[in-house]
């Protein structure tokens, strides 16, 4: 019986080390455009008549928006704000402008 338990443990011991060893870890997301929005961002940015600013520069995921464009936040919701540029809405961060998802 003694066996059986050591068996077990010394089984359990190495598949918790594999499984450890499989774990990805993501402090920043790559800019692919691939971030999932919580559902009351997405809604709430597409129901707001928000006006139209006219941008030269290229509108990407990753790409920084200069401050004189304006953005708004998202009430109820850290970390989310958004503006319309060049009729298509865009989700940034706030604090940086960076530019987190372009909605379509």
């Amino acid at each position: 019986m003694r066996k059986i338990t050591l068996a077990t443990v010394a089984m359990l011991t190495i598949c918790s080390a594999a499984f450890a060893q499989s774990t990805v870890v993501v402090t920043d997301p790559a800019p692919t455009g691939s971030v999932v929005l919580p559902g009351e961002v997405r809604t709430y940015v597409m129901e707001q008549n928000t006006p139209s600013v006219v941008y030269d520069g290229e509108i990407t995921v990753g790409a920084t928006l200069p401050d004189t464009i304006e953005v708004h936040t998202v009430p109820n919701v850290d970390g989310y704000a958004y503006t319309v540029v060049n009729e298509r809405r865009v989700i940034v961060e706030p604090k940086t402008h960076r530019v987190i998802q372009v909605l379509e």
